[in-house]
């Protein structure tokens, strides 16, 4: 049984722990340092909203949360994760579906997007699956400086 519910500070520990390696983090939150702190997790939320987890038995086994989000207009995902123990038992799909519940409901958006580094092929299929689609790509530089695309994806607010 899955629940999604608002992050709340006893949950920073835990949402820390999800990024097992760097490159975890990355894709997660490429801003941030290895190994992930609650204090840089903190300072994240002062400009983000919506921050979400999920909850599987009780446990903390995915996050997410809005990088941006315009009322009526778009709401961009922002650092989302899933527990390695968690992936592939559609953790993933319920967290992106809650997200686009908060995004379409609440916001009233348009458009729900993501952005996806091209090196994580598991979470671009991921998407994909789900129904987002490209619409954009940027280059942007990894930790060791090497140029990486960002790839952005989008998917549409459904017709009422």
């Amino acid at each position: 049984m899955l629940l999604y519910r608002p992050l709340e500070e006893k949950d920073f520990a835990a949402v820390c722990a999800l990024p097992r390696t760097p490159d975890e983090l990355f894709h997660m939150f490429p801003r941030a340092s290895y190994p992930f702190t609650p204090a840089q997790l903190a300072e994240s939320l002062e400009q983000r909203s919506d921050p979400t987890v999920i909850e599987m038995q009780g446990e903390v086994v995915g996050y997410a949360n809005f990088v941006r989000c315009d009322f009526r207009g778009r709401c961009t995902l922002g650092n989302v994760i899933i527990s390695a123990d968690s992936r592939s038992k559609g953790v993933g799909r319920y967290l992106i579906g809650c997200m686009a519940e908060i995004a379409f409901d609440k916001h009233e958006a348009r458009e729900l997007t993501a952005s996806c580094f091209n090196h994580n092929v598991t979470g671009l299929l991921f998407y994909s699956r789900i129904g987002l689609r490209p619409f954009a790509i940027e280059e942007r530089r990894d930790k060791q400086g090497q140029a990486v695309a960002l790839i952005h994806l989008r998917l549409e607010r459904p017709e009422s």
